[in-house]
């Protein structure tokens, strides 16, 4: 790109930001560090392609996608020197990883019984549920309804015993 005749003759080629740019992609080192930034892009281009999707309400699936981008970037690497900072950059964005996204993933049947069966339902989902329902419901009466409405979805009693809603926790969604 750098070194065709259409950059050359461009105005960006004689800018310095653009002398700058020349630079850093004709560098070794610019080279040598694409396959990392490719192993810590490609698991968040996905996240990002999935909110961006028309496909699925993103809001039940943010939460379980960040996990699922962190374990796939550590997976890319065997040092883990090599993701630690992107870790800490991603952790740091309270954006990501906000109370709301773990109701979503909370609410989002295919995620809880999946998690509830085998009791890997992070204390953190637990806690952002309950912030959530905290801040939208300002009724403590309501409050307690809804957590202990949760009892009977946790034991997939009543309605959510029926085959038809086991089944539509993987095929509906959640929205």
């Amino acid at each position: 790109m750098v070194t065709s005749k259409e950059w050359s003759k461009s105005k960006f080629a004689k800018e310095s930001a653009g002398k700058e740019v020349a630079h850093i992609i004709l560098s070794y080192s610019f080279w040598n560090n694409v396959p990392h930034a490719l192993k810590i892009g490609g698991p968040l281009v996905k996240v990002l392609r999935l909110m961006d999707g028309e496909q699925k309400p993103p809001m039940g699936y943010l939460y379980e996608a960040m996990d699922r981008a962190k374990k796939a970037i550590q997976a890319s690497f065997s040092d883990e020197q090599k993701y630690v900072k992107v870790f800490q950059i991603i952790d740091a964005n309270e954006q990501l990883h906000r109370p709301l996204h773990a109701a979503g993933f909370f609410l989002n049947p295919s995620h809880f019984y999946e998690h509830h069966e085998n009791n890997s339902l992070a204390k953190e989902v637990w806690t952002g549920f309950h912030q959530v329902v905290i801040k939208l419901t300002p009724d403590e009466d309501l409050q307690e309804k809804i957590v202990d409405q949760l009892a009977t979805s946790k034991a997939a009693e009543g309605l959510f015993k029926l085959r038809l809603a086991i089944k539509q926790r993987t095929t509906k969604s959640p929205v």
